[in-house]
């Protein structure tokens, strides 16, 4: 299978560098070069950022490019609302938070294509795999957000757009070497003419490592290969057609639960996990130009295998795949100027497969099951006076086993004094619809009901100093109910007592059930501040979770989501070429159970970097990360990088 999953990723790039593709779609990616001040997540097409009420971060390939960051998780840890665990070093299993909302209910998507794992245990996406790569903008759009984005958009939606050329021919190489044996290269090559623009970018990660077990000595290292590559041809003036594709196959590092102790600790596990997501899209424009249509096929494959070579009679320790084949219209239609109508039609297939192979049962019977959901969903965006912008939209949803599901949001933006002004509210409901796992599987219930959550925001965005001074500041609330939580079975109970507790007759340790209410408020703030050489940007969040389920955690926080978070970037351009950054990063205290009883520590990292031109076509440059070392643990018993030095190169051709 690995095999096949390697041909078809490089089969299909090579067809995107060679073949055409379509005028970029309103609903997935847009041309990098657009301006911070344009937003596409949102809307689900380009909008000015004045006109959007939600609270959306955009980070551009500047913003990417100048923080010399490898992974996107710790990219968009940067960023207003989110907060993240990692079970070790980077490619480890991660779990990314937007406003304390769980990690399966934050909707990641990239070229377009929503991406999630059917055969994950919630059925969300693991960021850990996720490298910055061949990416050119991420938007990250907080709140509930299920009217246009569907399933998952509980917390938000994180929007990745991988780059397009911009001239007849480009290409470009960046090799960095660092500490823990690390070894990062990327290349991409690419073009444009009138009718045809195509990309094609790879990527080899590799570093020892270190234990992921905090107090371990065993090296815990990462290996990733990534693979991407877009195409766009333009038929006619108004009819185009869009391809892409994006492969990883990355392999990590794993400490467990090693004989004859089977406490936890350093052991030499490795947990492998390839994807692949492609695109394909139709797009027609009629009415001269006032009406844009999408049609879409994308198709997503997780493949996920752990093993244990000192496990005996087999290695494999858990093996999964996940399949999705999504179908999509979507119209954008321009009803008079300041007045759009988004709407459109989704179908999704997902469908997983797994198995657990142990010492005592090396073959066990694999788990395995499908669903699909149908989603309709409409909305319209208005400017009803000059600067005031309201937006409402309505969702229904169909899903095979659980049934429908109807949702709405409503949002208003009022640009007030020439736009240095922006006052924004939204109001947005989201849903999660049951994972496979947790409907299927040895534990599941096929009487799970969505999660679903109301959420609301509120905000101000002030430009001061001619615009070289942007203060903003949002209060945010959710509520979700519904929420699906393990139910441990004890070993008294009966089928008349707990019927769900067995299955075909037999006892099992648990199941799946909506049982969970939780809550979550709290304020963001950020500041950014440029004047001549200097720039500072700067952002403050206050999270307050609450578990407010009558069962013994009532009241308590919710695990891993620190109550503070803050992040200031402090960059100078010095007068001959040199640029330099010092970057803050806080976490304050967490827990790490339900329970409250078990609390991880805040802590404070401090990271240098440094970029200097060479020439027009080369740059150099490096960074030193965690500076003062700081020993901290964002998931118990699990370490994370000490101090770091990276040193690379670039080159733009």
């Amino acid at each position: 299978m690995r095999n096949e999953l390697t041909i078809s990723a490089v089969t299909g790039a090579l067809l995107l560098a060679t073949s055409a593709a379509s005028a970029q779609t309103a609903t997935s990616a847009m041309d990098s070069s657009l301006l911070d001040d344009v937003v596409v997540t949102a809307n689900r097409s380009a909008q000015s950022a004045e006109r959007v009420g939600q609270s959306v971060t955009v980070l551009t390939a500047a913003d990417i490019t100048t923080s010399q960051t490898v992974g996107v998780a710790d990219l968009l840890l940067r960023t207003p609302g989110v907060s993240l665990s990692r079970n070790g070093g980077i490619g480890a299993a991660t779990a990314l938070r937007i406003r304390g909302a769980e990690t399966d209910q934050t909707v990641a998507v990239i070229d377009g294509v929503k991406l999630n794992d059917p055969s994950g245990t919630g059925g969300g996406y693991n960021f850990g795999n996720l490298l910055v790569g061949d990416i050119a903008r991420i938007e990250v759009l907080r709140g509930a957000q299920s009217t246009l984005w569907g399933s998952q958009a509980i917390g938000g939606v994180v929007n990745i757009v991988t780059a397009e050329p911009t001239r007849p021919f480009q290409a470009g190489l960046d090799a960095e070497a660092g500490s823990r044996g690390t070894t990062y290269l990327r290349g991409n090559i690419g073009g444009m003419t009138d009718r045809v623009t195509w990309r094609l970018a790879g990527s080899h990660y590799q570093s020892d490592g270190f234990s992921a077990f905090a107090r371990g000595t065993e090296k815990d290292g990462y290996e990733n290969f990534g693979l991407s590559g877009r195409a766009r041809i333009r038929v006619t003036d108004g009819v185009s057609i869009d391809l892409r594709a994006v492969y990883s196959d990355g392999t990590a590092g794993a400490d467990g639960f090693p004989a004859p102790a089977f406490a936890f600790g350093d052991t030499r596990e490795t947990a492998s996990t390839r994807e692949l997501v492609t695109y394909t899209g139709l797009n027609v424009d009629l009415l001269d130009g006032r009406l844009s249509n999408r049609l879409a096929y994308a198709y997503t494959r997780t493949d996920r295998e752990s093993r244990n070579p000192d496990q005996a009679v087999t290695a494999v320790t858990f093996e999964a795949e996940g399949l999705n084949r999504r179908f999509e219209y979507q119209g954008v239609f321009d009803v008079q100027k300041g007045w759009t109508a988004t709407f459109g039609a989704e179908h999704e297939d997902s469908a997983f497969s797994s198995a657990s192979p142990s010492s005592f049962r090396p073959n066990p019977p694999r788990a395995n099951a499908n669903v699909g959901i149908y989603g309709f969903y409409a909305q319209l965006q208005a400017e009803v006076i000059d600067g005031l912008t309201l937006t409402g939209g309505v969702r229904r949803d169909e899903h095979d086993t659980f049934g429908g599901k109807t949702l709405g949001q409503a949002a208003a933006a009022w640009s007030l004094n020439a736009g240095s002004t922006v006052l924004r509210a939204s109001f947005g409901q989201g849903f999660k619809a049951p994972s496979l796992y947790q409907l299927y599987s040895d534990f599941g219930n096929t009487t799970l009901q969505p999660e679903a959550a109301d959420g609301w925001d509120a905000g101000v965005e002030q430009q001061l100093l001619d615009g070289g001074l942007t203060l903003a500041a949002t209060y945010f609330s959710r509520e979700t109910t519904n929420q699906i939580d393990f139910i441990s079975c004890a070993s008294t109970v009966t089928p008349a007592s707990a019927p769900l507790c067995f299955l075909n007759g037999v006892r099992r340790f648990g199941y799946y059930s909506n049982i969970a209410l939780t809550a979550a408020d709290g304020v963001e703030l950020a500041a950014d501040y440029e004047i001549g050489s200097l720039t500072i940007t700067a952002n403050y969040t206050r999270t307050h979770t609450e578990n407010r389920t009558p069962r013994a955690n009532l009241g308590r926080e919710l695990a891993r989501r620190p109550k503070d978070a803050a992040n200031l970037t402090v960059g100078y351009v010095w007068p001959f070429g040199l640029s330099t950054a010092i970057a803050l990063q806080h976490a304050g205290d967490s827990f790490d159970n339900a329970s409250n009883t078990t609390r991880l520590e805040g802590y404070t990292l401090v990271d240098l970097r440094a970029s200097y031109p060479l020439d027009e076509t080369l740059e150099l440059y490096g960074r030193i990360e965690n500076v003062g070392d700081k020993v901290y643990e964002t998931t118990g018993n699990y370490g994370a990088a000490g101090r770091g030095f990276f040193l690379g190169l670039r080159a733009r051709f």
